[in-house]
Parts: C-alpha cells; sequence; structure tokens
C-alpha cells in the first residue's frame, strides 16, 4: 500500500507545484531575500512614494549607446571610381573641336558623362586621360583645364558630379528603401539619409541606430538622435547604417488579470496605465497591498536614491513596491514611469496563498483516500 500511496502523493505534489509559477513567489520569500540594515540581500527593495518618483525623475534621462563618436569630418564631395562627371569646356576663340578660329562668339563643349574609371582618371579630347580620382570637382576642372593648355587656346572648364557612386552609404534593417544611399555636402547626416530611405513605418522609440564603419559599431536609439543634434552626426563614404526594429516591452506576472508581456506605446508610460493596459488587479487572488516594480536601475538614480545595493553589469537590481490600499499611492503610481523590460508584478493575498497550499493538501489526501478505499475493496 505505501509504495502505491508515495508515488501517488509525489505526482500530487508536482501537480499542485506546476501552478506555482505562474503566482511567483510569496510576499514572505520577496522580503527575505532583500537587503537588510543587517544582510546584503540579492536586490534593494524600495517603497515607492510619490517623493522617491520624483527623485528618479530629476535624474537626468540617459540613453544607451551614442553616435556623437561616430560623427566624421571625412568631405563627402570628393570624385571616386565609378562616379560620373559631366564636362564642359569653353574656348574663346571659338575653334574647340573643330569650330573656326578667330570666332568672337567662341564655343562651349558639353563632352558626354565621363565616368571614372579604375585607374580614377576620365578621358577628354585633346588632352587624353586624366587623373580626377580624390579631387573636389572644382579641382578636376582645374586638372582638366592643365592638360588641355597647349592644345586648346585659353580654355575655360566646368565639372560637376552627375552621379554621385562612391559618395554613399548602404541603409539597411526597417526602412522603406534599403540600399544604397548617395551623400552629399547638404544631405551627409544619419537623418538624411533615414528620410532618403524612405523612414521607417515603426514607432520611433522602438528604432535603434546603429552605424558600422573600419570594423567599429556605434548604436543609439532613434529617439536620441532626433532629439539630441550631437547625435545626428556626419556620415563618411562606405559607412553601413542599420536601423534596427527592438519593440520596447514590460512584462506582468502574479496576480494581475493577465500574465503577457505588453509592447509600449510611444512615448512615458505610467504604471497606472500599464496595470490598466492587462486589467488590473485580479480582486480575487491579488495582496494589493504590495503592487511591485522589478527593474535593474541605473547606478545614477540608486545613488539618488540612497540605495547602497551593488551594480550588476545590468545594473543596480531594485524592486519597487507600493500599496494600492493607500490613496496616496495612486498618486505615486500615476508618477511612476515604467522602463523598458520591468516586471510588474502582484503576490496572492494571504489567504489566497493559503488557499492554494490548501488544494494541493486536498488533493493529497484525497487520492491517498481513493487508493485506501480502493484497496480495501479489493482485500475483500
Amino acid at each position: 500500500m505505501t509504495r502505491i500511496i508515495l508515488p501517488l502523493a509525489i505526482v500530487a505534489i508536482l501537480g499542485g507545484c506546476s501552478t506555482l509559477p505562474r503566482d511567483g513567489p510569496s510576499g514572505a520569500s520577496i522580503d527575505s531575500g532583500a537587503t537588510t540594515a543587517q544582510a546584503l540581500g540579492s536586490y534593494a527593495l524600495v517603497p515607492l512614494t510619490y517623493e522617491v518618483t520624483e527623485r528618479i525623475k530629476h535624474v537626468p534621462p540617459q540613453f544607451f549607446g551614442t553616435l556623437a563618436t561616430a560623427s566624421s569630418e571625412q568631405p563627402v564631395d570628393i570624385i571616386g571610381e565609378g562616379d560620373t562627371l559631366a564636362v564642359s569646356i569653353y574656348n574663346p576663340s571659338g575653334s574647340l573641336f573643330g569650330g573656326q578660329a578667330g570666332s568672337v562668339e567662341g564655343s562651349t563643349q558639353a563632352l558626354p558623362g565621363a565616368v571614372v574609371d579604375r585607374s580614377g582618371s576620365i578621358s577628354i579630347p585633346f588632352a587624353g586621360q586624366v587623373r580626377v580620382q580624390g579631387l573636389t570637382a572644382p579641382e578636376a576642372a582645374t586638372a582638366i583645364r592643365r592638360a588641355l593648355v597647349g592644345k586648346v587656346a585659353n580654355p575655360q572648364v566646368m565639372v560637376a558630379i552627375a552621379g554621385n557612386v562612391s559618395n554613399s552609404v548602404n541603409v539597411l534593417g526597417d526602412v522603406r528603401q534599403p540600399g544604397r544611399v548617395p551623400v552629399g555636402v547638404n544631405r551627409d547626416r544619419i537623418l538624411d539619409v533615414i528620410a532618403a530611405a524612405g523612414g521607417s513605418t515603426r514607432n520611433t522609440d522602438d528604432l535603434v541606430i546603429s552605424i558600422q564603419r573600419s570594423g567599429q559599431t556605434y548604436l543609439a536609439p532613434l529617439s536620441a538622435v532626433t532629439t539630441e543634434f550631437s547625435e545626428n552626426v556626419r556620415l563618411q563614404r562606405g559607412d553601413v547604417i542599420n536601423v534596427q526594429y527592438k519593440p520596447r516591452r514590460f512584462s506582468t506576472f502574479g496576480a494581475l488579470s493577465a500574465v503577457t508581456q505588453v509592447d509600449m506605446p510611444a512615448g512615458p508610460m505610467t504604471l497606472t496605465g500599464a496595470m490598466s493596459k492587462v486589467g488590473g488587479l485580479n480582486t480575487n487572488t491579488a495582496n494589493a497591498r504590495r503592487v511591485m516594480v522589478f527593474r535593474f536601475e541605473r547606478p545614477e538614480v540608486a545613488q539618488a536614491l540612497g540605495i547602497t545595493q551593488p551594480a550588476t553589469p545590468r545594473g543596480v537590481p531594485v524592486i519597487y513596491e507600493l500599496n494600492f490600499r493607500d490613496a496616496a499611492s495612486v498618486f505615486a503610481a500615476t508618477n511612476m514611469q515604467v522602463m523598458p523590460e520591468d516586471v510588474v508584478y502582484v503576490p496572492l493575498a494571504g489567504a489566497a496563498e493559503m488557499r492554494k497550499f490548501f488544494e494541493v493538501v486536498q488533493s493529497m489526501t484525497r487520492i491517498v483516500y481513493d487508493v485506501s478505499v480502493t484497496s480495501a475493496r479489493l482485500n475483500d
């Protein structure tokens, strides 16, 4: 009989425990894991008051990463291989390329589009191959004029970059028209090329911009690029721009009406807004006196709150706790901004925790009773 009852009892216990991960830790276990004056715990437990929320808000916001160090002063109007040049030559004598010498009105010859070859040169009548790679358009005009001296009387040369291939960057990721985008002296910043690629349909707050250059990667959220002038950096030829979609989400857990992961809307979101997104507290099981927000807080915020908990690579582990039975806590919740990757957690009320325990015990005793009765009948 013992050999039969014991495995069934274990199955019953495991069956009861299978529901515990959804319910989460009890309030007592959260208290026991927090840092106290006597011992260092795994996290700091901070009562969330309106004053605390004001302290958090007064710490200047920061974003991860920066593009400011990627700003380039490299010129983007330099002629390179594959560029197409529009060359016009004016000769006051009028004898250029077959004109009549002595013509008072002179002559202008617009050459067909000249493509810079692999040697960095273009072909000019009477001048032959003229190297223009690495020059600006005015410098290229000077080089062509110099090559024509002695062959054409007093030529005047004008050069424009008609097809800009070398001065371009590649824009990838979440944009409407990914691909190569030319840059110029008046459109060489990162917002210029993103706009030229059609922009993105996503929320600005959910996009991260990366610049890859010479084996290095620079990162910053698009929201920072659009608001901080120093982040809207100048680019250089060959840069690879990646617009990455990284939705901001928070999670809800415990005795709430929904246990889920929620996409955050544009702009700031308060704790009351986050809870309303999932239907608020479960009125049958929630411990409204212990609504909690699990967060890896920025060290500067932790310092402003007087938290001495050691920081981890992700930040300082903090649990903010407030009592929703207290009207003042509602004001604190409306002033508390939820951050990406926060976990909003509400433990079970004491009665609900006790009921869960008795349900497990009852399921165990019921199985033992049924097995005992069945065994007794078989023995009869």
